[in-house]
């Protein structure tokens, strides 16, 4: 019957941690305009470089606006609004994100669909405004654009990236054309829910079933569910997630560590 493969996209298919960084700055600067008066472009550059160590915990895209200004508290104390900013590292983010996260969304009094309207506005408007840069700010992990194209499988895409930005990125920078009834993004509902949905269609019935994903704390909710028994699970080692994660994976016998070379290979 053949295999049907699940994939996230953001640390899976596209490394996006630049545009996603310079996307989530702006959009800070339009929510935000008095605190970021004080941020030059040097300081700017300190930010995009720490969040791309500080990525690994990003669930879903609004939350790079809420990194980018804890990341601009924690150096300047002037405009700080926030009971954890001060004296906070990259590694206290690592650690603690779940529970820093709704602290600094009630201190800052924050809305967290008015946050991903925003991030979304910003991104299109880049998009409309110069196509070519907000594309070359994105990268496709090496060979994954030939493995897509040239997949034997059943390929779907499933992420929390708003799937007009998923879809612009597969046609014009990997060249590849997914039906978009197969790009399940941000608004789809959770990924769990999405993949019993894959499971239970007709079609799909006897295949075998993988779920390709970066962040280990949706695999671990898949394992949660005794309905998604039958997913075969891998986390790519190559994305969005830490050495710490990565050796917690490999003792969890549901888990197959899979690198990028491996990846490829399967989808052929």
């Amino acid at each position: 019957m053949g295999d049907l493969y699940a994939l996230d996209f953001d640390g899976v298919l596209c490394d996006s941690c630049g545009e996603s960084s310079i996307s989530a700055v702006k959009a800070a600067k339009v929510r935000w305009p008095a605190l970021f008066d004080g941020v030059d472009s040097v300081l700017e550059d300190w930010i995009v470089d720490q969040m791309h160590i500080v990525r690994p915990v990003v669930e879903t895209g609004y939350e790079n606006l809420l990194l980018v200004r804890l990341l601009v508290e924690s150096r300047l104390p002037s405009i700080r609004k926030s009971s954890v900013a001060e004296g906070l590292t990259v590694e206290d983010i690592l650690e603690n994100w779940s529970k820093i996260k709704p602290v600094i969304m009630e201190e800052w009094d924050e809305n967290r669909d008015a946050l991903i309207d925003l991030f979304g506005k910003v991104r299109d408007e880049w998009m409309d405004n110069d196509l070519a840069t907000w594309i070359g700010a994105n990268r496709f992990y090496p060979g994954v654009p030939d493995a897509l194209k040239f997949s034997s499988s059943t390929i779907y895409i499933v992420t929390t990236k708003q799937s007009r930005f998923a879809d612009a990125l597969l046609r014009e920078l990997a060249g590849v054309t997914i039906p978009p009834e197969r790009i399940y993004g941000l608004g789809t509902g959770p990924k769990v829910k999405v993949l019993k949905q894959l499971q239970l269609r007709p079609e799909h019935q006897g295949m075998k079933l993988h779920f390709v994903e970066d962040r280990l704390a949706t695999l671990k909710n898949v394992i949660k569910e005794p309905e998604l028994d039958g997913w075969n699970l891998y986390l790519g080692d190559w994305g969005y997630n830490t050495q710490k994660e990565r050796e917690e994976a490999a003792n969890i016998s549901r888990i197959q560590l899979l690198q990028l070379s491996d990846f490829s290979k399967k989808l052929k």
